[in-house]
């Protein structure tokens, strides 16, 4: 019977060719190794690349990733919505509207600064139908995939949803995996309001984190690091309380799943929301950077297990002022905490932002001054990376 690939309960996380111990044989074994006892069904070349990987992602400190992984309408809506001439948006065509978007995002990816990103996530569309990976990891940024698929209401709750993609999701995978991805990400929005609210309904909580934990499982059977994404909205009257023990019954029972479903925890990423008042609770103008960073701080020491190797907060439709100074604020805190504070021990706090870094740079694609967007995207990732370090320009 072989030492390795042991098909066992739960079944044998790693089925990669190209990474195969087969192929590979001791060649997993390299210094500074982080060391993990494995259990029997995991490949020790595939596990320990999944751990570099992940490691990667969030080191060294101040890193982190851009997410460009909007679906195809939504990227039309967002250009169109920056334009100041609306009509085009009658005139153009799909195959204009393709071409737009590939435009964009080579602006972007030939724009992005490796002293600053590590990782970029892309849509489907981008990797396999553009393929523009490439652009990426010359630089040496990691390219990254979205794989989950669109929403479908749960029934009889209202304003909660049930994430589609599962069921081909490892053909998916690997394919993307084959066309250079090395991480792939999948979110999971839980809606939150007052306890009189009635949201997040324990069957929400429980379904997002059952569907999480299946993902992350099949991600890494691709070979390819996950990052669960439990997106929690701000759109309703939660305080900072409500929404800081929301975000901590969701990653607590997300983990619980993973560890089911015989997740390595250490070759996997977290890419949360920041605890904060809902849009609809008077609080919410007066919170604090200060105030968010201890919710939040609080969530990732009591619900992120040791064993995963970093987080990376969502900005989550924020301006970008108030997502670098929020993450600024609990990088702050955690380094100036003593060792015998829990947030002393948490893991990398970074960045996986979308529109925070972007938002300026689109102004300025769209009226055709791609100079200017570039110069754009380099302020916000140096101002996000600062801010992972603790610091603010």
């Amino acid at each position: 019977m072989p030492s390795e690939n042991i098909y066992t309960r739960p079944h044998n996380l790693f089925a990669t060719p190209d990474i195969s111990p087969d192929a590979n044989r001791d060649a997993w074994r390299q210094p500074g190794d982080v060391q993990v006892f494995l259990y029997p069904y995991y490949s020790k070349f595939d596990a320990h690349e999944l751990i570099k990987i992940a490691t990667a992602l969030v080191n060294p400190r101040g890193k982190g990733i851009y997410a460009t992984d909007e679906a195809p309408y939504a990227m039309d809506d967002l250009l169109d919505s920056l334009n100041d001439d609306p009509t085009l948006k009658k005139r153009r065509t799909e195959e204009e509207n393709r071409e737009r978007r590939k435009k964009w995002k080579e602006c972007m990816y030939n724009a992005v600064s490796n002293e600053y990103i590590s990782g970029v996530i892309l849509h489907d569309e981008t990797l396999r139908d553009f393929k523009l990976a490439e652009i990426l990891s010359t630089k040496g940024i990691i390219p990254g995939v979205r794989a989950n698929g669109e929403l479908t209401p749960i029934p009889r709750s209202e304003d909660e949803f049930i994430v589609q993609g599962l069921d081909d999701l490892l053909s998916k995978l690997q394919a993307a995996r084959a066309e250079g991805a090395r991480f792939s990400k999948w979110r999971a929005p839980i809606a939150c309001s007052s306890v009189q609210g009635g949201f997040p309904s324990r069957i929400s909580l429980e379904t997002q984190a059952e569907t999480l934990a299946q993902f992350a499982a099949i991600s890494q059977q691709a070979g390819l690091v996950p990052i669960v994404e439990p997106d929690v909205d701000f759109s309703k009257d939660a305080d900072l309380v409500r929404s800081t023990d929301v975000h901590e019954q969701a990653i607590t029972m997300i983990y619980e799943r993973m560890r089911v479903h015989g997740v390595l925890l250490e070759g996997s990423l977290i890419k949360p929301s920041f605890p904060q008042p809902g849009l609809c609770h008077p609080s919410r103008s007066n919170v604090t950077p200060e105030e968010i960073a201890v919710a939040a701080a609080t969530v990732l020491s009591r619900a992120v297990p040791a064993a995963v190797p970093g987080v990376l907060f969502l900005s989550g439709g924020l301006a970008s002022s108030t997502a670098t100074q929020w993450l600024a604020s609990i990088n702050a805190l955690v380094l100036a905490s003593p060792p015998s504070s829990p947030f002393a021990r948490l893991p990398a706090l970074t960045f996986s932002y979308g529109r925070a870094l972007q938002g300026e740079p689109m102004k300025h694609w769209v009226k055709g001054d791609e100079e200017a967007a570039k110069q754009a995207l380099e302020k916000w990732s140096k101002a996000c990376w600062h801010a992972a370090r603790g610091e603010v320009l």
